[in-house]
């Protein structure tokens, strides 16, 4: 008898349902065994990976060609004029070469450097192959503090013989020590190098170097540095003698100061009361250190034939970038004009950023999602390597095509962009940055940075030099209201009677509350919910008094004290 079969609507035979099922079933087992063998094939490949031949192999590879990578760059920092013409000539294409490189670099760092790779491995560190958002970012907190200088350098060693030791400021805490290789320090002294030659004249160039020598990597690398292209006298900040200096040897130079901001204004200002004949001499600024605004930049270019300034830090390097006649006429343009400031900052953004140019091929910069900068130094030299380092600045990066196609968008800039390019003629990419996001003081929603009280201290102020120096505080008042306060030091040697003091006190504040009115769309809601908003009040100290005894004992100046204590008869007075 034939074999009885059953079904079931649109189902065909159960039979030949249960043949299709056991086959489904079969195929089922035979990918999860292809899938189990893949697992365990992985599996296999991790651990010949990670195995002590592989990792000499690994390392080998890496290092010979990080050290390629390294040697290549080096050709352009034989001379400046090979520098000059590399940054002319940067191409987009060569920033995944050096994404690639910072990549190796830490990879490289996991196998030879015992800090990091006890960095990774308490972090989870799981192999990619050329992601470099795989290698978790370093700080001073969880990584520079955590381990010691032999540690964080290659194999744990730390070179003796013409290694030097730089001290960060502490104007973010605790001082901390920086170690830099010989071989390091000779990179950074080819880029400074290379870098002002492009932006300075070269001809009878005399570096008068002001900033503050002894253990701070500024003062003496930027010595060093300009030795190899300049006359140098490394002056320190002592304005009697840079003034004696500039006179003895007279008006056949180009002066370069090299300096913090408020000190070249102190020079301006030294220079103009003593008589001074400007008009003979020619004198350039190079600035660092700390921000400047375009108030402070003007203030100082009514003498000074240019002033520009550099990107650098004690935790990196002094060499990150540099300002070019480009960047500034690009900061000029977000200041005056609002519709192309939100195009490139983006809308709601009342902050002026400090704008440089960078190589990412010495230096390859990235943002976390915070937009605070990760910095890779790419080099083998670095005796301490530096690996996605967060310092802390907030900021935002833009390629120099990506500008190229925002200034397309406003044909009415085009010229003005075609011309400023044509001076320095880089072509390197464009580092937006705002700083410390914690440099604030605020007040009825609204954030006052100290570049606001600088922009209003100097912009149009006919008596900008009577003043050394200003600190923001937020002080609270008898009705137990905080308010700003903006203190002003005067300049050594003003003597100014209570009604002067007035007079400039209400400069000052009238200056800075029509730049917040200006810039600052939260200041403006603040003002018009509440007028009393205006109040700002500005005390105007005798020299190295109130909040200003004894001098700034520190090598940068301090623009915010939060821990101020309130004086009522003051607290009165100023409000």
């Amino acid at each position: 008898m034939g074999q009885v079969t059953h079904s079931r609507p649109g189902g065909g035979s159960l039979e030949f349902q249960g043949m299709t099922q056991g086959m489904q079933a079969m195929r089922g087992d035979a990918i999860e065994t292809a899938g189990d063998r893949a697992g365990r094939n992985a599996g296999l490949g991790r651990r010949i990976w990670e195995s002590t031949g592989a990792g000499l192999v690994r390392r080998g590879l890496l290092k010979g060609s990080a050290r390629a990578l390294t040697g290549v760059y080096g050709l352009y920092k034989v001379h400046p004029a090979v520098w000059r013409w590399t940054a002319r000539n940067y191409h987009p294409q060569m920033e995944k070469l050096a994404r690639l490189h910072a990549w190796m670099t830490c990879q490289f760092a996991y196998l030879d450097v015992p800090a990091y790779k006890e960095h990774l491995r308490h972090n989870d560190f799981q192999f990619k192959w050329f992601d470099l958002t795989s290698y978790p970012p370093t700080d001073k907190d969880g990584y520079v503090k955590k381990f010691t200088e032999e540690a964080r350098c290659w194999e744990g060693h730390l070179d003796r013989v013409g290694t030097v030791v730089d001290e960060s400021s502490g104007s973010s805490g605790t001082p901390f020590n920086w170690v830099r290789g010989k071989r390091e320090l000779d990179t950074i002294h080819r880029n400074v190098a290379g870098f002002t030659t492009q932006v300075y004249p070269r001809r009878r160039l005399f570096v008068i170097n002001a900033y503050s020598m002894g253990a701070w990597a500024t003062g003496t690398n930027t010595g060093i540095a300009m030795a190899k292209i300049a006359m140098v006298k490394n002056t320190g900040p002592d304005l009697d003698k840079i003034v004696d200096t500039i006179t003895h040897f007279g008006p056949t130079y180009n002066y370069l100061v090299t300096a913090y901001p408020p000190f070249l204004k102190d020079l301006r200002d030294k220079l103009d009361s003593v008589g001074f004949d400007w008009d003979s001499y020619k004198l350039y600024g190079m600035v660092g250190g700390e921000g400047m605004t375009e108030a402070l930049r003007d203030y100082c270019e009514e003498r000074f034939i240019r002033v520009l300034s550099g990107y650098g830090a004690s935790d990196l390097t002094i060499g990150i970038g540099g300002e070019s006649r480009l960047t500034v006429w690009l900061r000029d343009q977000i200041v005056r004009d609002e519709a192309f400031k939100e195009a490139l900052l983006g809308e709601g953004e009342s902050r002026i950023p400090m704008i440089f140019q960078y190589n990412p091929l010495e230096t390859y910069l990235e943002t976390n999602d915070k937009d605070e900068l990760l910095c890779t130094l790419n080099s083998t030299t670095v005796l301490s390597p530096k690996l996605r380092y967060n310092i802390g600045d907030e900021a935002k990066l833009l390629t120099f095509p990506g500008l190229e196609a925002l200034i397309a968008k406003r044909p009415d800039l085009e010229s003005g962009f075609r011309e400023a390019q044509s001076i320095d003629r880089m072509k390197l990419p464009i580092l937006l940055l705002y700083g410390r996001a914690d440099s604030t003081v605020s007040f009825m929603g609204a954030n006052i940075y100290p570049q606001d009280v600088e922009y209003g201290l100097y912009e149009g102020n006919p008596r900008a030099n009577e003043i050394e120096a200003f600190m923001l505080t937020l002080e609270e008042t008898t009705d137990l209201d905080a308010r700003p306060v903006v203190n002003i030091a005067t300049r050594e040697g003003v003597h100014l009677d209570d009604g002067s003091k007035a007079e400039l006190g209400k400069a000052c504040e009238t200056g800075i509350v029509e730049h917040l009115m200006k810039v600052s769309r939260d200041f403006r809601q603040s003002v018009e919910e509440d007028p009393s908003s205006t109040q700002i009040a500005v005390r105007v100290h005798d020299f190295e008094t109130g909040p200003f005894e004894g001098g700034q004992s520190k090598i940068k100046k301090v623009y915010i004290r939060k821990d101020q204590p309130a004086d009522p008869a003051q607290a009165e007075a100023a409000s």
